[in-house]
């Protein structure tokens, strides 16, 4: 798959999401935001916990385990889609890597 001519990386269970080149945590622990070249996006909940186990050493799988932990209510597969779709979507802005 291609993006304007560059490769695109696919997420798979093996990827490991880590935060992009010149992208850094700032702010304070009330309020985290994750600074990036564009600008800043702040972060709460669910892509708060996402976010700070995309830190370059679990995988996509390892990640999806470790919040199937942590929020056990939560229906069947509901939490890989969502990190799946919150991953994609920050590595669309230059924001995530993997």
């Amino acid at each position: 798959m291609s993006r304007e001519g560059l490769s695109v990386a696919e997420l798979t269970d093996a990827s490991i999401p880590r935060l992009a080149a010149g992208c850094r945590w700032g702010g304070s622990i009330e309020a985290p935001v994750v600074l990036f070249p564009e600008g800043a996006i702040k972060v709460e909940g669910t892509g708060r916990a996402i976010l700070e186990l995309c830190a370059g050493q679990l995988t996509l799988a390892q990640i999806v385990q470790k919040l199937e932990q942590q929020f056990i209510l939560s229906p069947p597969g509901k939490i890989r889609a969502d990190v799946i779709s919150f991953v994609e979507q920050l590595h669309a802005r230059r924001i995530v890597d993997y």
